[in-house]
């Protein structure tokens, strides 16, 4: 009776309970079905997004052409790649900057095709002499890095003539090689095109390309969806890839590339009289021929080089140090050295100590040789008006590398440089001081100062003369007995040579120089002859707080310039500062006429430092806002993904 009494409240219950169970199903049906949604969701976007993945942008076809073939081939390969809907182009490589714009194909996902011919003495075409010229400089400089075109996907194709055993196909070997050097990824195996049809493996060198070009197209469109994997560059010396399945004259080929690749020019293939006589040059020492890699080597003790920032001012990017500091201009300098031989072995030498060491002259001596820039002629970006000053040598720095002072017959070359009106700026590792003594009159004379004490100098500079601190000691002071412009250049390692200010003020007042140059070390990549690391490269702020340290223990000295991008400063003697404006430069035309005067004279009429002067502009000096940077030219920073580290 009292259920029925209550049935109200029991219906009203029940009514509510099932409310609660079906507001909760419902829930529960729509959070399952937005989570189905969801994933469906995800998986059409996911799916959407790999329907998108581009895997290959475009091809790039490179040629360098004298005749027209590589051209002829450029434009035919095109054709076809367009055909397969990939986007390709044709580049001449006299008009393309690699320096600017090579280390972009790493990442755009992109396919580089070089077509490339070899010419005369197995040198490349016109159009490709600097594109070619480049990439070998940047394959064994330790600016560039060996992983600074890595990513990029590239295949080469030669074309040669087989007639010319030393010189077959040497420009695509090397361009092969050398993208290999930089972590460039091949595609394929690199082709060759023999114009002679007698050793031609398919008749001609047009045949030749067609069954490149078959296999190249193939690999294309597999790469175009994604399904093969680039040759990482991992196969031996830079080998072409190995395949499971590929036929036994395949394999032959992959011996054959093998070989070529470690070649590292045609001079290697051939061997003779020349070779032995090469070889009798030198006593007891490596071959410079094979170890001074980018250097134009003058017989077998000298070399020449064209300097970085020789390029950097032929394209109005600006100039070294020493034109902040000098005055000079740097894209009619010429790098050189008639000694490649050195008496120390510095931690910090930028060769990697390949270059010969001893404490004499051991080299046969060669005939006169005359000294010649190269041309920069055909380089995108270049000035006009500064490649024609640029092919009149105006300055020769003295050395780039080695010992300048122990050449037998360094006083006639010098003599030589001023009879042409080239200046003269030479530079002595301070371990010869009676030839320092004997030496005419140069426009500028460097002494490495790389420590300021026995133990430190032991320790930074290894050198071979066990009395190498009395020499040392004894050269500073026959700097001093020279009345043209002299230079101290010191050169800070971090944590081996920064705290001994008092020392190096005590050489400074020993030698007297005009100038200290004080630079950061240069950081020149791994070395097992060398433990520096880039922990001892100081950096710019480190080197203006030594310096200015420095200059407040010289009474007689005053910081003048400073060039921030070659981590350097310059220290001058307040001589140079007149009327409160420093006249750091060089009058080259004064000096020429002085030293001539001087010669004429039998070396009865000399002259001072103080006479062949020039005022300093404004952006050169300490604490304008240029630091040293020249306001004519224009900067220029470099698109790669390596640090500059170089500082020279």
């Amino acid at each position: 009776m009292s259920i029925w009494h209550n049935r109200l409240y029991l219906y009203s219950a029940a009514a509510l309970v099932f409310g609660i169970w079906f507001s909760l199903k419902v829930a529960l049906k729509k959070k399952s079905f937005s989570k189905d949604v969801g994933t469906l969701v995800y998986r059409a976007v996911k799916n959407n997004d790999r329907d998108t993945v581009v895997h290959l942008s475009g091809v790039k076809i490179f040629y360098g052409s004298q005749t027209g073939t590589a051209k002829g081939f450029a434009q035919e390969l095109s054709e076809e790649v367009k055909t397969l809907g990939i986007p390709a182009e044709v580049i001449d490589m006299k008009d393309y900057d690699p320096d600017d714009q090579l280390a972009d194909e790493c990442s755009n996902k992109s396919v580089c095709v070089f077509l490339v011919a070899t010419y005369t003495d197995g040198q490349p075409t016109e159009n490709a002499e600097w594109f070619c010229k480049w990439l070998e400089e940047a394959s064994t400089d330790f600016r560039y890095g060996k992983t600074y075109l890595k990513g990029l996907r590239y295949a080469v194709f030669g074309l040669g003539n087989s007639v010319y055993v030393g010189h077959y196909n040497t420009v695509g070997k090397n361009v092969d090689k050398w993208l290999w050097m930089l972590s460039g990824m091949r595609v394929m195996t690199r082709g060759e095109g023999d114009c002679n049809v007698v050793k031609s493996r398919n008749g001609s060198v047009q045949a030749d390309f067609l069954a490149w070009k078959v296999k190249f197209l193939n690999r294309l469109q597999a790469l175009a969806k994604g399904e093969k994997k680039s040759c990482s560059g991992n196969c031996k010396t830079g080998g072409s890839c190995k395949s499971k399945r590929r036929d036994t004259q395949e394999e032959e080929e992959e011996e054959e590339e093998k070989e070529e690749l470690i070649e590292s020019s045609s001079d290697d293939e051939e061997s003779g009289p020349q070779d032995e006589e090469k070889s009798a040059s030198v006593v007891d020492v490596e071959d410079l021929g094979n170890i001074m890699n980018r250097y134009k080597l003058i017989g077998s003790h000298s070399g020449v080089k064209l300097c970085r920032w020789t390029k950097s001012m032929l394209r109005g990017r600006g100039g070294c140090y020493k034109h902040t500091f000098y005055g000079i201009e740097s894209h009619r300098c010429m790098e050189t050295t008639p000694s490649l031989a050195c008496a120390n072995k510095c931690v910090f030498c930028w060769r990697h100590h390949t270059n010969p060491v001893g404490t004499e002259w051991r080299w046969k001596m060669d005939p006169k040789h005359q000294n010649m820039i190269r041309q920069f002629r055909g380089v995108p970006g270049v000035k006009p008006e500064r490649y024609e000053e640029g092919l009149a040598v105006k300055h020769c720095a003295l050395s780039l590398v080695g010992e300048p002072i122990m050449y037998p017959e360094i006083n006639t070359f010098i003599r030589l440089l001023h009879s042409h009106h080239i200046s003269s700026f030479l530079v002595t590792n301070a371990q010869f001081p009676q030839e320092i003594r004997s030496l005419v009159p140069v426009t500028q004379l460097y002494v490495s100062v790389d420590a300021s004490t026995k133990d430190s100098l032991k320790k930074i500079d290894r050198p071979l003369f066990k009395d190498f601190w009395p020499r040392f000691l004894d050269s500073l002071r026959a700097l001093g007995e020279k009345r043209q412009r002299t230079v101290y250049r010191l050169t800070l390692v971090k944590a081996w040579n920064v705290e001994e200010m008092q020392a190096y003020s005590e050489l400074i007042a020993l030698g007297q120089p005009d100038f200290v140059e004080v630079k950061g070390v240069t950081y020149c990549g791994e070395s097992s002859a060398s433990s520096l690391t880039m922990a001892n490269v100081p950096w710019h702020q480190e080197v203006v707080a030594f310096v200015q340290q420095l200059a407040d223990m010289l009474p007689q000295y005053e910081i003048a310039c400073e060039h921030e991008h070659s981590n350097c400063l310059l220290i001058a003697h307040t001589k140079f500062k007149v009327d409160g404006e420093w006249w750091t430069w060089i009058d080259y035309e004064r000096f020429q006429e002085l030293v001539q005067t001087h010669e004429e004279s039998g070396g009865r009429q000399s002259f001072s430092a103080l006479d062949y002067t020039a005022k300093t502009p404004s952006w050169a000096l300490f604490g304008a806002n240029e630091q040293g940077f020249d306001p004519a030219d224009t900067r220029f920073q470099r698109r790669n993904k390596t640090k500059d580290i170089s500082g020279c």
